[in-house]
């Protein structure tokens, strides 16, 4: 017998496209939703099948709703949470992390190169301009940022959506500290020129739509902040060791 053919509820269809909005980046961790009345002015849509939507949405785990409103949960955070703590404070971490980065983010750069939108270069273009500016101001915490949302524009422009969310839960580890301190970093002579004039590199090779040279400057790019906070690991080693040495007489008989 031939099963009824039935029509999608209209809540599926909403949960679906706020779905598909989740999965594509459009809508982030974080992000608040337009008020319920709003938003069904929006979307065209009912105020009761919006209301089932989003409940749907929550008990996947997609969305949460607290007296300020309905957000993008952070849904990565069960992931992330543990890696985090199996993760931090152990410096042999970070040889992978850059390893797992050299592999990651090469491709995503050249796959942004190739892939890139009108849309993606405009905003690649205007982070870079934020990067700047924040160098420009010294502003080691804004730099640091800056950083992270122009790689996470790469990510984006390289329009691969399972790399795009494996890559925004690094982002989140990174900004953590876990794996080395980003302010400790843009801190230390000589080397926020380095890196700006590298993000300036990988961002204008994305513009200019060469993957080869994009996956080069980010190559060079990985490769050099890896063998930076290999040099300040090894100074702040020789520090220790030398201030160990200064206060050797509290360990000794005098």
């Amino acid at each position: 017998m031939t099963e009824e053919i039935r029509p999608p509820r209209l809540a599926d269809q909403i949960a679906a496209r706020l779905r598909e909005l989740i999965l594509q980046g459009v809508l982030r961790p974080g992000d608040r939703l337009a008020p319920e009345r709003e938003l069904a002015e929006k979307l065209g849509v009912s105020r009761p099948s919006l209301r089932d939507a989003v409940a749907r949405l929550e008990a996947s785990g997609l969305l949460v709703t607290t007296r300020a409103g309905t957000a993008v949960a952070s849904f990565l955070a069960p992931l992330s949470e543990p890696i985090a703590a199996l993760f931090e404070g152990d410096e042999r971490v970070t040889t992978d992390y850059f390893e797992f980065r050299l592999m990651m983010e090469t491709q995503a750069a050249r796959l942004a190169a190739l892939r890139a939108t009108d849309v993606d270069l405009a905003a690649i273009r205007a982070q870079l301009a934020a990067l700047e500016g924040a160098h420009g101001r010294a502003d080691h915490g804004g730099e640091a940022a800056a950083d992270v949302d122009l790689h996470m524009l790469i990510y984006e422009a390289a329009h691969n959506v399972v790399l795009l969310h494996m890559m925004r839960a690094v982002a989140d580890l990174l900004r953590r500290g876990i794996f080395y301190s980003r302010e400790q970093f843009y801190g230390r002579p000589g080397l926020r020129d380095a890196v700006m004039a590298q993000h300036r590199e990988i961002a204008e090779a994305v513009l200019a739509r060469d993957p080869d040279r994009a996956e080069k400057a980010a190559d060079d790019h990985l490769r050099f902040i890896a063998g930076a906070i290999e040099d300040i690991r090894r100074d702040e080693g020789r520090q220790s060791a030398a201030r160990r040495r200064v206060g050797r007489g509290d360990l000794i008989a005098g």
